[in-house]
């Protein structure tokens, strides 16, 4: 059974019901359990949890602790192109903002690898806008053995596709692929893929099934928070974790919890999450699950992310250029995907990390030693 398939039945407005019904003796019954389900997820993201957030902080803290020691991976975005075929009511890149385009050629990409491994990252986030044309399989072929030469790991956040072009570009060097389905309310998610490929629910549901089938190391999941409840949205996130690791048991895994900022053409979150609720969410997930990773991105702003960084964060992005071109030619934003938050340099968000206890990891892992 696929997920799409398991999914089916659930009615949203019947799972918000459920999640926002449940009470104190809900959250203690999860919080006094050694290992919890996804009925105390619901329970531990409720309105009925707030109240015992410091208890879900310290539990959540010891738990990281004990899996990823003090450690926190760095990497950092490079967006590609920000060429797209879509209409996304929530993104700068959309085909319909009059924005000036751009595509990095193969010299430009060598520039942007020289400048980005100077700043001592060797984890590296490969971004573009979805446009098979101009950014698809055959740029992908080019880019990924340039960028091998320099890094030590690779995750893209592109266009999803098909389970044989992923098998592709493992063998090129990819080790992990982001892919965020926005939100899992089909009606919603209509609302606001309104022309391109985008537009296909269930083509982008499938893609980490796709992705596990073709053996990728790492997945990365996660709900845009805004665009629905964000409480109904993170319940499918951690139910769409629980099924792909019974499926994929080989695969990590990591999570990620990107709130609506301003950007071109942007629009108004229909759900607002504050900070003490992203909190919570960010510690319901290490209540649930102490294996997975959890990535807090420069969405963030620095006085935050170095607040709860301690609570379950395992991997952190710092001084990304939402735009192509961003970190050789230090171009002004004019064609971001977003504004970011935090916009402390490299060297300023190691600082940080290591003045709270932690070790800043820049490499982690290298294929040499697989």
């Amino acid at each position: 059974m696929s997920f799409a398939e398991l999914i089916a039945d659930w009615d949203w407005d019947d799972l918000s019901l459920t999640i926002n019904g449940k009470t104190a003796a809900d959250v203690r019954r999860a919080l006094a359990k050694p290992k919890r389900d996804l009925n105390d997820f619901q329970a531990l993201i409720s309105p009925a949890a707030e109240p015992f957030l410091e208890q879900m902080a310290q539990q959540a803290a010891q738990l990281t602790r004990q899996r990823f020691g003090n450690t926190i991976q760095l990497y950092i975005p490079l967006y590609l192109s920000n060429m797209c075929s879509n209409i996304c009511t929530y993104c700068g890149f959309s085909m319909h903002n009059p924005i000036r385009r751009k595509t990095l050629d193969m010299v430009e990409l060598r520039r942007e690898a020289e400048a980005i491994k100077q700043m001592g990252f060797d984890h590296l986030l490969l971004v573009t806008g979805e446009s098979e044309r101009k950014v698809g399989m055959a740029y992908f072929a080019q880019a990924l053995p340039l960028l091998r030469e320099y890094f030590s790991h690779i995750s893209m956040e592109v266009q999803p596709l098909a389970q044989d072009e992923y098998e592709q570009l493992i063998s090129l060097g990819l080790d992990t692929v982001l892919v965020y389905q926005e939100t899992y309310h089909r009606r919603t998610y209509a609302e606001h893929h309104t022309k391109g490929k985008k537009r296909d629910f269930d083509w982008r549901l499938a893609t980490a099934e796709r992705l596990g089938r073709a053996g990728i190391n790492k997945i990365g999941l996660g709900a845009l928070i805004g665009l629905d409840d964000w409480r109904v949205d993170s319940f499918h996130v951690a139910a769409h974790l629980h099924y792909l690791e019974q499926q994929f048991w080989k695969t990590r895994y990591s999570l990620s919890f990107p709130r609506l900022r301003p950007c071109t053409g942007g629009l108004q979150p229909k759900s607002i999450m504050n900070d003490r609720q992203l909190v919570q969410l960010i510690c319901a997930y290490r209540l649930l699950n102490s294996q997975v990773e959890i990535s807090l991105s420069t969405r963030e702003s620095a006085t935050f992310r170095d607040q709860v960084l301690p609570l379950g964060i395992t991997t952190m992005s710092a001084f990304s250029q939402t735009q192509p071109g961003g970190y050789a030619d230090g171009v002004k934003p004019q064609l971001e995907q977003f504004e970011i938050s935090d916009e402390r340099r490299p060297e300023q968000v190691v600082a940080s990390i290591s003045r709270l206890g932690f070790q800043p990891v820049w490499k982690d892992w290298d294929r040499a030693l697989t």
